[in-house]
């Protein structure tokens, strides 16, 4: 009677320029998984890296079977580097972490525990950011709490991408084509058994963050525009209340001019008036242009991505060569 087949855990690993950190975080990786009943595959994503990122995977790769690469064509930021990875992972369950070991490899036996539970997605939520400054976590409570209350879909707060998806979910992940993809949000939205592990956050191990708080207001706008159309409403109610304030500014002239008269010409404050409808306007425009040009995006129906190379774990090609 043949020996049953082993469940296979992929884990991927995104890095922009990570050269760093990345020989550390593989030994702890493996050293993590290590007592896991499940064969392993590691699949490193390099998102255009410009520094010697390639290189370690190359040499990660020769040391250890159980490592695949996919090198994406250029730097075509994390969101899509996570669909690359997943688009070319094989495992039975699917790890997405970092490689800046903020999340800690340790937590993933912890993942595979709530998985054989039953859990289609199992996801990693901060008790405590170390190492973050007060500014930004100010910001991203209140990002996750504006999701929270008021979008579509309730993105769990103090949580990231790190988690563990079933082979379910990852194909329901595969088969959503949008451009603009703001995963944690799509991580959500399909559904299925979710379960929160709590966990500390750790600082940085090495290197510096690829997150400056310009790219993590962009993130933002992805998210709030991906999942809510709250801004088009609120720019249809500041519209019609500043309109509502005109029409009231406008009775009360005509009326105090009447009965007093008006020696004043009042050129200061038509031109606040003026600058502030104009600004009103304005705002309601580029509140618009945004969710357009994300309509104007998905109408190419470009690829997500291209790659340079896929080069799968070792022991499946020695696998496929024998067979």
């Amino acid at each position: 009677m043949s020996e049953q087949k082993r469940e296979l855990l992929s884990v991927i690993v995104p890095a922009f320029n990570e050269q760093e950190v990345l020989p550390e975080f593989h030994q702890r990786l493996v050293s993590a998984l290590g007592k896991l009943k499940m064969d392993l595959e590691v699949v490193y994503v390099n998102d255009g890296s410009t520094d010697g990122t390639l290189q370690v995977f190359n040499e990660l790769r020769e040391s250890d079977d159980r490592v695949a690469l996919v090198d994406l064509s250029r730097n075509f930021g994390k969101e899509i580097a996570v669909t690359a990875g997943l688009h070319n992972a094989k495992g039975d369950a699917v790890v997405v972490i970092d490689a800046d070991l903020q999340d800690p490899p340790e937590l993933i036996p912890e993942f595979v525990k709530e998985w054989k539970n039953g859990c289609d997605v199992v996801y990693a939520k901060r008790t405590e950011r170390s190492g973050e400054s007060i500014l930004k976590k100010a910001t991203a409570h209140f990002f996750y709490s504006f999701m929270q209350h008021l979008g579509r879909v309730k993105i769990p707060q103090d949580t990231g991408d790190f988690r563990l998806l079933s082979r379910r979910a990852v194909n329901a992940l595969n088969s959503l084509n949008e451009q603009h993809r703001f995963m944690k949000g799509l991580f959500t939205w399909i559904g299925y058994r979710q379960k929160a592990v709590m966990y500390q956050r750790d600082p940085r191990y090495a290197g510096q963050t690829k997150w400056n708080y310009w790219g993590l207001w962009n993130l933002a706008i992805e998210g709030v525009t991906s999942f809510t159309t709250i801004p088009l409403r609120v720019s249809v109610y500041i519209g019609a209340i500043t309109a509502l304030g005109a029409f009231s500014y406008g009775i009360y002239m005509t009326v105090t001019t009447l009965i007093h008269g008006n020696p004043v010409a009042g050129y200061p404050s038509l031109i606040v008036i003026v600058l502030f409808l104009g600004g009103v306007q304005l705002m309601a425009i580029g509140v618009i242009g945004e969710y357009l040009g994300r309509v104007f995006d998905e109408t190419k129906k470009r690829p997500l991505y291209f790659l340079n190379a896929y080069l799968p774990r070792r022991i499946d090609s020695e696998n496929k060569e024998l067979q």
